[in-house]
């Protein structure tokens, strides 16, 4: 026989019992009006002939024997005259198990179909639990904990649309019973649940299961919503809309909290959640308070909350709630940085509730009150229908400020390394801030960071000028021949003295192209084309058809667009082009693995190849973690890097439209400096005059001679490592000699002295043969720990 209480978990076990009904009826036995009483007597009769309706059962088929009898008692609850209007049922609570409910109610199940499964929403399967906790709480203790939900079914319709009803229950006809099993509570034993909503456990040790029982029934009144629900979602994509800037924002938005929670002191604040720096800032409106950070502008999470508080908000995304502040203060000796706070501004409990969405933190909604209990993790859980309003609001309100934010940065800066970006958000914030002061002329606070260790490299297309100039020789050679042969035809059919002084211009230009071609030598034969060539040829092609066929291939040989012959220039180009977007793409690959070692700032540069610049320090991690051993294995990745980007070129030369040569250089600097964001320039510039030594080296060094000879201090097939003191001789000697024995690097080591620069003496270059290896070999970066190893081993 089935019974009510078959698979059920709960506090208490359910009976059906109409005895609070029945009651009623023996009080309406003395009324005034006749037809009442008379029909009370005869519900009393009815009871007397079925004890058991009274008494209470749990077996299903105890409905069935009494089915008559039932539907007599319930006449006045489910009246035939509302019966295809109303939505109503008569059921047991925390059951799906309805015995009684209304045509309307019938036929909206009818609809669904037969596969259709009521199931009430909006409950999760263990609050089902602490629900029935909280109303014997109610019953038996007379402890309103006011956690009242709005439950709903979704059901569809004719047209398979769900439609969303809204459930009340009437339970004037219950009555909890406590058990011998049922542990008799405390005041503490309240307290303690105040502050555990979710915890199970605890909830089943104070109630555990079936130690009350569950005697009666409920009324289930019914309404359709679906049309209010729909506003409340379309309210959930507009709500935030233009309105922080209105005055009374604040205002009407605690007055509806104050009404959710029924507590009449509550306030309402938020704080931004700044993931790349792990801060909660305030909004920057005069209007938004934060109580968490009361008169700061951000607070690191870390030291805002407490270990157990940080878990909950920061990674679990759950609600936070500290029902009694000062209870929770004197428990924690004072140590708890979130109660301190509250404390110290008087109040007495308090709601943090995390703004999340797909597991990112985006904000936090805190609820304060000076009463105490009066939020707790109970009334909590009332937020659940609110969240989709305030998320879609913080999302617009953060889309807003991050908008604003690169809007600033972008206006007064340029596009920035990931590593420094947060100084310049900062910035902006701080922008921000003055503009919301009141402030006409806010000022972009400059952006520097001290006492960074600069690293340089370059790798550089040799003998660059020398090539570009050849395939500008080659294409206005070839032009000239082109025109040449034009003329010389158009001579034998009009001998025209113009036509002769062409000839000897053309003569004159490839003389000069072979034996002395200048700067300017390309503009000059290029204005000729263009001035002298192109009209008369423009002429020509209409009226004289001998040479139509001629001029007309010449132009198909001219770029339209340039207006030459852009043949031997164009491989140049592309050559160029290919070897610095190659290059890049490596050397941007690579500072990913460097990023991941050690935090630091890194721009390059396409020039004739490319070049690099990193700065590592403490300023620029924001950490206090900096330690030298990080910038030794920055080096050290920087050789390995510049000898895989040699590699990397020399494997695919061949695929290149000319063959052309690179060399590559390191620029050492042992002593930190200073660099500066220059806004007017858009770029970071060694800040002060004493490091502007290093700028002038950086840009001169590679054109360096080896003292006392001609030779370029850069070379194709070998690394130069250019520094200045001995201590940095030493380092790097000790790099050259650890590739070495990974094969990275040759035995021919030279130890050669720069010729002196203007303004800078003393420079000394190790340079040293790069040991190339096939593309298919496997690659691998050593560290700095890797190089100890070998030295001591």
């Amino acid at each position: 026989m089935i019974d009510l209480n078959d698979n059920i978990n709960l506090p208490f076990s359910l009976q059906i019992s109409f005895n609070k009904l029945i009651q009623r009826y023996e009080a309406l036995v003395n009324s005034d009006d006749p037809f009442t009483a008379a029909k009370a007597r005869r519900i009393l009769q009815l009871q007397e002939d079925h004890p058991e309706l009274k008494d209470g059962f749990s077996k299903i088929s105890v409905l069935e024997q009494h089915k008559e009898a039932i539907q007599i008692l319930l006449q006045d609850s489910f009246s035939e005259v509302l019966t295809l209007n109303e939505i109503k049922t008569a059921s047991v609570p925390y059951h799906n198990f309805i015995f009684n409910a209304t045509k309307r109610f019938e036929n909206i199940i009818k609809t669904a179909g037969p596969d259709f499964e009521l199931v009430i929403k909006n409950m999760p399967e263990n609050d089902w639990y602490i629900l029935s906790c909280t109303i014997i709480m109610s019953f038996c203790y007379n402890f309103n904990t006011n956690f009242k939900r709005p439950l709903y079914y979704e059901i569809p319709d004719e047209n398979g649309i769900l439609r969303i009803y809204r459930i009340t229950y009437n339970a004037d006809f219950m009555e909890i019973i406590p058990t011998e099993a049922a542990p008799k509570l405390t005041q503490n034993d309240f307290d303690e649940l105040l502050d555990n909503f979710e915890n199970i456990d605890l909830w089943k040790e104070k109630f555990p299961p079936n130690s009350y029982i569950s005697k009666g029934f409920v009324i289930s009144n019914i309404f359709d919503v679906t049309d209010d629900q729909s506003i409340s979602n379309i309210k959930t994509t507009l709500i935030g809309n233009n309105k922080r800037q209105d005055k009374s924002f604040m205002t009407d938005f605690q007055k509806v909290f104050r009404s959710l929670l029924a507590v009449t002191d509550l306030e309402v604040g938020f704080s931004i959640f700044n993931k790349e720096e792990n801060t909660l800032m305030k909004v920057h409106d005069s209007s938004i308070n934060s109580f968490l950070l009361k008169a700061k502008e951000q607070f690191k999470c870390e030291n805002l909350f407490c270990h157990y508080s940080y878990d909950k908000i920061l990674k679990s995304k759950a609600n936070f709630a500290i029902s009694d502040v000062d209870k929770s203060f004197k428990k924690s000796e004072g140590q708890s940085p979130q109660i301190k706070v509250l404390k110290e501004q008087g109040f007495k409990s308090a709601i943090f509730a995390p703004i999340a969405e797909e597991g990112e933190l985006l904000a936090v909604l805190e609820l304060v009150s000076k009463t105490p209990k009066a939020l707790n993790s109970i009334n909590a859980n009332k937020l659940l229908g609110v969240m989709p309003f305030i998320l879609s609001a913080v999302k617009r309100s953060k889309l807003d400020e991050e908008n604003l934010i690169q809007a600033i940065i972008q206006r007064e800066c340029t596009s920035i390394h990931p590593s420094v970006k947060w100084k310049f958000e900062s910035a902006a914030r701080q922008f921000m801030q003055e503009q919301y002061n009141g402030n006409e002329n806010p000022s972009f606070n400059k952006i520097s960071f001290d006492n960074v260790y600069p690293l340089f490299g370059q790798i550089d297309v040799k003998g660059s000028s020398e090539a570009r100039n050849s395939a500008t020789q080659k294409d206005l050679a070839l032009q000239l021949t082109l025109v040449e042969k034009i003329v010389e035809k158009a001579i034998l059919n009009e001998r025209l003295p113009i036509f002769e002084q062409l000839l000897f211009q053309i003569k004159s230009y490839q003389v000069a192209l072979k034996d002395s071609f200048k700067v300017d030598s390309e503009q000059k034969v290029t204005h000729f084309f263009k001035h002298e060539i192109e009209p008369l040829f423009r002429f020509q092609l209409k009226t004289k058809s001998s040479i139509t066929e001629d001029i007309e291939d010449y132009f198909s040989k001219v770029d339209t667009n340039l207006e030459v012959i852009y043949y031997y220039r164009k491989n140049y180009d592309d050559t160029i082009s290919l070897i610095n977007k190659n290059m890049s793409t490596l050397l941007d690959k690579k500072q990913v693995e460097a990023q991941a070692m050690y935090p630091h700032f890194f721009e390059r540069f396409k020039t004739d190849g490319v070049e690099h610049n990193m700065y590592i320090g403490e300023s620029i991690t924001k950490e206090d973690s900096f330690n030298e051993l990080y910038l030794y294995n920055l080096r050290l990745w920087q050789m390995q890097v510049m000898i895989d980007m040699e590699t990397a070129f020399y494997n695919k030369q061949h695929k290149y439209p000319i063959a052309l040569d690179v060399a590559s250089m390191i620029l050492v600097f042992n002593q930190p400096l200073s660099i500066r964001f220059r806004t007017d320039e858009k770029h970071f510039d060694v800040d002060g005059t004493y490091n502007a030594r290093y700028e002038v080296v950086k840009k001169r060094v590679d054109k360096a001679n080896i003292k006392g000879t001609d030779e370029r201090i850069t070379a194709k097939g070998k690394l130069a490592i250019v520094y200045s003191q001995q201590e940095d001789e030493y380092e790097y000697l000790k790099y050259v000699r650890f590739l070495q024995s990974k094969h990275k690097l040759g035995d021919e080591v030279e130890i050669l002295e720069l010729e002196d620069l203007q303004g800078v003496t003393g420079l000394k270059a190790i340079r040293v043969n790069i040991l190339y290896q096939d593309e298919t070999n496997t690659k691998q970066f050593y560290t700095y720990d890797d190089l100890m190893h070998t030295i001591k081993s």
